[in-house]
């Protein structure tokens, strides 16, 4: 399967927007060369919330290369947003820096 494949789909949720829960969130992180942002990302963490006001629950999933191009993860983060019948699914834009 072609990693675009993959992609489109979860694309297509995070452009529906917020419209109520159960949500699932998308934050991708990499590691900073002298304190500027990542180009790329060794990471990427997808966050699920059942409800208003609950803890999320989150699993983090790491790549060798660039986790935003990783097939299996995108397979995986799909089979995920697919199964928890997630109403909205968000994404942080770009690259965050990877917690010290």
């Amino acid at each position: 399967m072609n990693v675009d494949k993959v992609k489109k789909p979860i694309a297509k949720q995070v452009k529906k927007g917020f419209h109520g829960y159960p949500l699932v969130s998308l934050e991708y992180f990499g590691e900073a060369n002298s304190g500027k942002t990542p180009d790329s990302a060794s990471e990427v963490v997808i966050s699920y919330t059942e409800e208003e006001g609950a803890e999320s629950q989150k699993q983090t999933f790491a790549s060798g290369g660039d986790a935003r191009e990783d097939e299996t993860i995108h397979s995986t983060l799909l089979k995920i947003i697919e199964r928890a019948d997630a109403k909205p699914v968000t994404e942080v834009d770009g690259v965050s820096n990877l917690p010290s």
